[in-house]
This record gives C-alpha cells, sequence and structure tokens, in this order.
C-alpha cells in the first residue's frame, strides 16, 4: 500500500503508518529497529531495494531522506516536506518512508526523523555516497546507535580510510570492512590450522579498493609481520599470500567467485568467496548493534602507514571510471612479529562475526 503526502509533516506521516498497517491488516508493528538511509535522487533507488531486501531478514523502518534544497535562491528559502508511505507489497515485512526535504528544511532532517523513529528500537543510519566527514558529529548520526559509510563509494577511497581513523567513534563501520567478512573468517581457519611461524605477508587487489587496504592492515595489526599490498587487475580483492617457515599459504580468487586455498603438506582445496551484493552487506551490519572493535583496531593501526606507503603512489583525485594508482607496490610496516601460536590464536579471535552465506556475485563487493 502507497500513501503520497505533499507538504506534509512528521505527525501526518505517522498517521499515514497507521492507516496503513490497519488497511493491511497488521496494525502491530513488529519492527526491531529503523534504519535511515541518506542519500539523493540519482541514487536512492539502489540503496532502498537493498534495505528492502535486508528487511527480510531485520523487519525494520526505513526512512529514506532525500534531500533537495534547490539551486536558485526562492527554491532555498522555502521549506517543503513530501512523503511516500509504503506498506506491504515490494517493502516486504518492514515499512518504508520516503521524504524529501525541500529548500532549508534539508538542513534540519534531524528534526523530520526524530518524530518518525519506532520507540525503544535501535537506530541505523547509512549513507550509500557522500557520508559526512565525521559521522558521530552529524546531527543524524548522533541519533543512531550504528553508523554505517562506505569509503568505496569516495573520490580517494584511501584518503578517506585516514579521515574514517581520524574520526571514528564507537558505533562507527564501513562497508569496505564488511566485504573482507569471508576473507578474514577463511584465513583465521587456515592460521588455526597451520601453527608454522609466519614471516610476512602480502595483499593483492584493484587499486583504489579500500577492502585491500583494510585486509593488509588487518593482517599487520594481528600478526605484526610486514605486509605488501599489491596492485591487480581484479576484480575486487584477488589473492592474500602468508609467507610461512614451512612455504607459503595462498588463498587465490582470480574470478571473483570461486578460491583455491593452498597450504603446505595440504591438497588444495576450492572455497567460495562469491563477491556479495550490497543488500547482504547492509543484512549483516544489521545483526550486530555493539562496537565494531576489529574495525576500529584495523583502521586505526593503518593510517600513518596509509599515508606514507601511498605517498610515492598517490595520484591525483581519479576522474570517474578510471584506476588509482601506478601499479607499483605498496608496503604496510608492522612491529616485530609475535609468537607464531599468539599469531594463530589472535587471527582467529579476531576474524569477525564469522564467514557469510554465499550470494551471487555484484561489483560493489571486495
Amino acid at each position: 500500500m502507497n500513501i503520497d503526502l505533499t507538504d506534509t509533516t512528521s505527525a501526518r506521516i505517522n498517521s499515514a503508518l497507521v492507516q496503513a498497517r490497519r488497511s493491511t491488516g497488521t496494525p502491530a508493528t513488529g519492527m526491531v529497529l529503523t534504519l535511515v538511509l541518506v542519500t539523493d535522487e540519482g541514487n536512492h533507488y539502489d540503496a532502498l531495494k537493498a534495505a528492502s531486501e535486508a528487511s527480510k531478514e531485520h523487519p525494520s523502518r526505513n526512512l529514506v531522506v532525500i534531500k533537495r534544497p534547490g539551486r536558485s535562491p526562492r527554491d532555498r528559502k522555502m521549506a517543503r516536506l513530501d512523503a511516500e508511505v509504503r506498506v506491504g507489497g515490494e517493502t516486504g515485512t518492514g515499512e518504508t518512508v520516503l521524504l524529501r526535504l525541500h529548500g532549508e528544511l534539508a538542513n534540519h532532517a534531524h528534526s523530520v526523523v526524530l518524530p518518525l523513529l519506532l520507540p525503544d528500537a535501535p537506530v541505523v543510519v547509512w549513507w550509500p555516497e557522500d557520508a559526512p566527514a565525521n559521522p558521530s558529529e552529524d546531527l543524524l548520526g548522533q541519533l543512531a546507535q550504528r553508523r554505517i559509510t562506505d569509503a568505496q563509494a569516495t573520490e580517494d577511497p584511501v584518503a578517506t580510510l585516514g579521515t574514517r581513523a581520524d574520526t571514528y567513534t564507537p558505533g562507527d563501520t564501513d562497508l569496505a570492512w564488511t566485504r573482507i567478512t569471508p576473507w578474514r573468517s577463511v584465513l583465521a581457519a587456515a592460521l588455526d590450522q597451520k601453527h608454522s611461524p609466519i614471516t610476512s605477508a602480502t595483499v593483492e587487489g584493484e587499486a583504489y579498493n579500500p577492502s585491500s587496504e583494510l585486509l593488509a592492515l588487518w593482517l599487520a595489526e594481528r600478526l605484526r609481520v610486514p605486509v605488501d599490498r599489491q596492485v591487480s587487475d581484479g576484480p575486487g580483492l584477488t589473492a592474500v599470500r602468508l609467507e610461512t617457515a614451512d612455504g607459503e599459504i595462498c588463498l587465490d580468487r582470480a574470478n571473483g567467485a570461486l578460491a583455491e586455498l593452498a597450504m603446505p603438506g595440504q591438497p588444495d582445496r576450492h572455497v567460495a568467496l562469491q563477491r556479495r551484493e550490497m543488500s547482504e552487506l547492509i543484512a549483516e551490519e544489521l545483526r550486530r548493534l555493539d562496537p565494531d572493535e576489529m574495525y576500529a583496531s584495523a583502521v586505526k593501526f593503518g593510517v600513518n602507514k596509509l599515508g606514507n606507503a601511498a605517498a610515492a603512489t598517490h595520484a591525483p583525485a581519479r576522474p570517474s571510471g578510471q584506476g588509482h594508482g601506478s601499479g607499483q607496490d605498496r608496503p604496510v610496516p608492522a612491529p616485530p612479529k609475535h609468537s607464531p601460536a599468539a599469531k594463530a590464536k589472535s587471527a582467529e579471535g579476531k576474524a569477525g562475526s564469522g564467514a557469510a552465506d554465499p550470494a551471487d556475485g555484484k561489483a560493489a563487493d571486495a
């Protein structure tokens, strides 16, 4: 059921939500959280589609904030709120409200969103693109327990990771980190089987790929060994190589779907590492609403090293659709390594929330 409201208020939107639930025969809400999407007209369709798919696992009220400040002085001075309420149908088990904020109202989105939040339910804010430099200080971000950004959607993802480290507040996370959950899980399981001393590591992936950078930083922070970041043709992350006293542990994914794990003294095996869709990434983030300490330690560990390592190859801001860097390797230095047993056990315990379910491929994933 769709209800269009023009030049409306938050109170009328709440009344429309109650009316829609009664019309569909579901007077109770049954929502577990409020997901606020901050986007624009050009990107709201894909973001809302991903959120609607994720709501099948996490029933939520999706509030889509679309800012339209206007171009002319007259348009910028006006203040009007248009809304579209959707219940049932393609929204699945959740509720969706599209909020179009015109003119001056675009600068006060928090005042529109606050009355529409579900009572006594967690709030998650997601910026698919154009996230603020400091999400926790944004007025919408202050309403949320979790704040989701995506460095991959920025002009300079590597520099964005540095900004995320400088402004990190418990509750912040980035989809570039979510994309490497299956990689971290497989590597942690491999180290649990092989306790040989690790001397160095190499991460191969596309240029301008923040997931590759974060995986390299995670390995350097957990294993305390030098990690090289090498640029490949992709797609996304392509390989991780760990040098041990017994030989090389290699997790190689050349086609973006099926990876091969090679370990000394063991037969090679295939591992499903499909590139996941945006809806699966969002669903994973909604499974946990507590601060992600492993993301914090990884991004903070590498902020200075990313800057030093990227200085020689860091090209000016890329034009749309072009790659980054000169194709040279970029080392991520690290302090002296720990004992082999500590390295394997530490990596096992810090791998994250576990491997995700296999899914169809999509270019947005690592």
